[in-house]
C-alpha cells in the first residue's frame, strides 16, 4: 500500500500531522508512506524512519507551475491513499487530481466534492487536532490517534550535547502572531526567577534573535546564565535540546509542538487563543498558563492577530510570571 499525507501549513501543523505517520506505520508497517509539505519544513523529517519520500512544495515561487509540478509528481506515484489535512483549494486540487484510489480530506476543502471520503472539521469544542486528523485514517487503522513524533539524529543530539551539562530550561518567547506572544517584559520577570538556579536557553528562528537579545539584556544579573540560541539550531537540534530541559516555556506556537513530539516537559502560555481550539501540549508533563480573567474579547481569533483589537492586551498582561514559575517547577 502506498500512502501520501498532505500538510503544507506551518511547522506546528506538520509536527501534529506526524501522529498520522506513526499510526499508519503501526497498522501497516510494510507500506510506503510519503509526505507532502511546504519548502522550509522538510528538515523536520530529515531523519524520519517511517517516511520513504518527502515531496517539497515551494509555495513562494511560480505558484501555478509549482502546483502543476506537484500534481504531476503525485500522479506518477500512483498512490492508493491520499490523505489531505489541508482545507484550502490548492491542496484540494492536488488530492482531486492525484489519481489515487482513495482521496480523503475535510469537508471544508472547496474541492471536497471530488474526494472519495470527506469528514467534518470542527474547531472550538475541545477536540484536539490529532483527533480531528485521525478521522481521516480510521477506516484503515482505528479511532485512537497516534502521538506526534520527530526523530533528532545522532548528529542533532551531538550538536547540543555540550549545553546539557547543567540544570537548564528553554524559552521560546516569539510567535508569528503578536497576540499569541506573551510580552517581553513578562518573559524577563520569569527569567529573573529562574536564573539564580537554572541556565536559561533562549531559542527560536533567526528572526527571533533581536527579541531574545532584548529580553536577555534586560536581565541585570546572571548574564552568563542566559544564552541566546535563536537562529543557531535547526528544528531537530532545538528539539534535541528541549528534550532534556527541566522545563520548556513556549507560546501557543511551533515550539510547543516540538516539545510534544519529543515528549519534553512544557509550559504553554495561551494569550489570545484558547486550548479549546485543539492545539494544546501533549507531553506527559505539560502545563497550560492562561488568564484567570473573564474576558469577553477572548479568543479574538483562531490564529491570533497583529495587535490587540481592544488595545489593552489583557489576555497576556494578566498572566503572572510568578504563577507560571510556581505551576511549572513545583509540580
Amino acid at each position: 500500500m502506498k500512502v501520501l499525507v498532505i500538510q503544507t501549513a506551518f511547522p506546528g501543523d506538520v509536527i501534529l500531522a506526524s501522529a498520522l505517520v506513526e499510526k499508519l506505520h503501526e497498522f501497516h508497517p510494510t507500506s510506503q508512506i510519503d509526505f507532502l509539505l511546504r519548502k522550509g519544513n522538510e528538515n523536520l523529517f530529515s531523519s524520519h524512519p517511517f517516511l520513504k519520500k518527502l515531496l517539497v512544495w515551494d509555495k513562494k515561487q511560480n505558484k501555478v507551475s509549482e502546483l502543476l509540478r506537484i500534481i504531476s509528481e503525485v500522479r506518477r506515484e500512483r498512490y492508493d491513499y491520499v490523505i489531505n489535512l489541508q482545507r484550502y483549494a490548492s491542496s484540494g486540487f492536488i488530492t482531486a487530481f492525484s489519481g489515487a484510489k482513495n482521496k480523503i480530506g475535510f469537508d471544508k476543502n472547496p474541492l471536497a466534492f471530488l474526494f472519495t471520503q470527506k469528514f467534518q472539521h470542527k474547531i472550538g469544542d475541545g477536540t484536539h487536532e490529532i483527533n480531528r486528523n485521525q478521522q481521516l485514517i480510521t477506516s484503515i487503522t482505528d479511532s485512537k490517534p497516534g502521538t506526534p513524533k520527530i526523530y533528532p539524529s545522532e548528529k542533532d543530539l551531538k550538536m547540543v550535547s555540550e549545553y546539557k551539562n547543567t540544570k537548564y530550561v528553554c524559552i521560546a518567547p516569539s510567535s508569528v502572531w503578536f497576540t499569541k506572544q506573551w510580552p517581553a517584559h513578562k518573559w524577563t520577570e520569569l527569567i529573573q526567577r529562574l536564573v539564580p538556579t537554572y541556565s536559561v536557553y533562549l531559542i527560536g528562528a533567526p528572526s527571533d534573535f533581536e527579541l531574545c537579545e532584548k529580553i536577555k539584556s534586560s536581565i541585570l544579573n546572571y548574564q552568563s546564565s542566559i544564552i541566546n540560541f535563536s537562529g543557531k539550531f535547526s528544528f531537530l537540534e532545538s528539539a534535541a535540546l528541549m528534550k532534556d530541559a527541566l522545563m520548556n516555556y513556549v507560546n501557543d506556537s511551533a515550539p510547543m509542538h516540538l516539545a510534544s513530539a519529543v515528549n519534553a516537559p512544557v509550559t504553554a502560555v495561551f494569550c489570545s487563543t484558547v486550548p479549546e481550539f485543539g492545539f494544546g501540549p501533549l507531553s506527559n508533563k505539560s502545563f497550560i498558563a492562561q488568564t484567570k480573567e473573564k474576558l469577553t474579547c477572548r479568543p479574538c481569533g483562531l490564529h491570533g492577530k497583529i495587535s490587540c483589537p481592544e488595545k489593552h492586551f489583557d489576555c497576556a498582561e494578566s498572566i503572572k510570571p510568578e504563577e507560571i514559575f510556581s505551576l511549572s517547577l513545583t509540580n
